[in-house]
């Protein structure tokens, strides 16, 4: 057991003067198994590289344990993935390797094949259990859950239970529930540490926002009725200092003048020290503004058939014959094992050209909104994104504002924005875009869970037709309405 001490770090970007940490302290054990939350944007990842030493900052941290960091990244994917793994943990034997993908039910036999021949689940798992045999070593888990199905999810969470000594940067809410027993929270003005996990964390910290609120209020309306008095106090003053002119007891008119005088001064005192009180609270008040969305009434109850649909890949089929059909009011979630088609049965939905057999019926003049998984694409400025979209600017942008997007962000480019930052960029274009069915691939992929509450709430509130997927189990038990599974 050692800890890891973060003392007045303060840290900005050299192309911006926008402070990133400013005057951050706090300690941890590297026992601990720690979920890192905060919103799209707000330093996770930059933390975790500070810790890795690849910044510059103001400040000091002391650690004894060295750090690793996932994804790791494997140069050259052609190797066998036994070859990746004994380069990653030179000391480890190939028993060990084959004990650790037990726990994660991936079977021994992937070893002996190249590495760009897992799928992103079997690689994530891998690599994962090459870094726990690395002894000695925090490790510093940066989004392990993009790229695994629900049922993965969960083993990977029961794999973590059981290990301790990292830190693990995720918005699930279910995952870190199963797997963490500290949160580390990075605020809009400190980073907090707190025992338990996230569900713990998350009612503690609602419940500090609604006590602060609910004192705010009060603060608020005291402040009004100190200056109220202030005003009176002061026009009592005034006629007081009047009333001297010609007073015959000019000794009882001045009494009267520094009593006013030192009420005066008493209700000053604590007006100040109610607005010294109020300015202490909500510092880390996460906002949630209400969205909305104009999705398009269809003139039939069905929008689209699914008849015995199979997906093809080099001639081979990645999933049985489904059937299903989408009508009108529904959100439908697809599920299944990462390769059975989900993506390519939403890529086929929207017109791209997939070797497939059976039917697709798609409704007359159906009007589609798409939100891809993949969001590498995006680059260049928000203002030429919003125009090549055909959408309203003002709009898209303020749609941005209230998914927590700080105004200096219209500036940059997009290839500069975090994963989550991307995503709400195609997210805020779908709500612009009126349509009779939304289909959403994966949207919540880095998104933080304030946000993803914002969606959901969106969803139940307006509910625009859908198919999705989407392996976060919090968002797609409220929000299915259907579900359709694969393989």
């Amino acid at each position: 057991m050692s800890m890891i001490k973060v003392e007045h770090l303060t840290f900005s970007y050299s192309t911006s003067h926008d402070l990133i940490f400013d005057d951050v302290s706090f300690q941890i054990d590297t026992d601990w198994k720690l979920g890192f939350v905060g919103r799209n944007g707000r330093g996770k990842t930059t933390f975790l590289n500070i810790l890795l030493g690849k910044y510059e900052y103001e400040g000091k941290i002391s650690a004894a344990a060295p750090m690793e960091y996932f994804p790791y990244q494997v140069t050259n994917q052609d190797r066998w993935t036994l070859e990746v793994l004994q380069e990653i943990c030179t000391d480890a034997q190939e028993w060990e390797l084959i004990r650790e993908l037990s726990y994660l039910e991936v079977e021994a036999e992937v070893l002996w094949r190249p590495f760009n021949t897992l799928s992103n689940g079997e690689q994530t798992k891998v690599l994962l259990a090459a870094l726990f045999l690395k002894d000695g070593r925090f490790l510093l888990i940066d989004e392990p859950t993009n790229h695994l199905d629900t049922m993965a999810r969960q083993r990977v969470a029961a794999y973590l239970k059981r290990k301790k000594g990292f830190i693990l940067v995720s918005h699930d809410r279910y995952f870190l529930d199963g797997c963490v027993d500290h949160i580390l929270s990075l605020n809009r003005a400190d980073i907090q540490v707190q025992s338990g996990n996230f569900s713990c964390w998350m009612e503690n910290f609602q419940r500090q926002q609604d006590f602060e609120m609910a004192k705010n209020q009060k603060l608020k309306k005291d402040i009004g009725r100190l200056q109220q008095a202030a005003r009176r106090t002061a026009t009592w003053s005034d006629r007081v200092e009047a009333s001297k002119r010609g007073a015959y007891d000019k000794g009882y008119v001045g009494h009267k003048s520094a009593k006013m005088m030192k009420r005066a001064m008493a209700i000053q005192e604590r007006q100040k020290q109610a607005i010294e009180e109020k300015s202490a609270l909500l510092k880390n008040a996460e906002r949630a503004d209400v969205l909305k969305i104009s999705p398009l009434v269809y003139r039939s109850d069905t929008l689209v058939t699914f008849d015995e649909v199979m997906i093809f890949y080099s001639g081979k089929s990645i999933c049985p014959p489904v059937s299903f059909t989408i009508r009108s009011g529904e959100r439908v979630g697809l599920d299944g094992k990462n390769g059975s088609g989900k993506t390519s049965l939403l890529k086929l939905l929207v017109g791209e050209n997939m070797d497939h057999t059976g039917v697709i019926t798609l409704g007359s003049g159906l009007v589609i909104s798409y939100v891809s998984q993949d969001t590498s694409w995006l680059q260049g400025s928000l203002t030429d994104f919003a125009k090549k979209s055909q959408i309203d600017e003002s709009l898209f942008k303020t749609i941005l504002r209230k998914m927590d997007f700080e105004r200096i962000q219209f500036e940059k480019d997009m290839k500069e924005f975090s994963g989550g930052q991307k995503k709400k960029v195609l997210i805020a274009r779908s709500l612009c875009e009126k349509a009779h069915l939304y289909v959403w691939d994966e949207p919540l992929n880095f998104i933080d869970m304030y946000s993803r509450i914002q969606i959901e709430e969106l969803l139940l509130e307006y509910s625009p037709t859908m198919i999705f997927v989407e392996h976060d189990k919090a968002f797609k038990e409220r929000i299915a309405t259907k579900e359709v599974l694969l393989g």
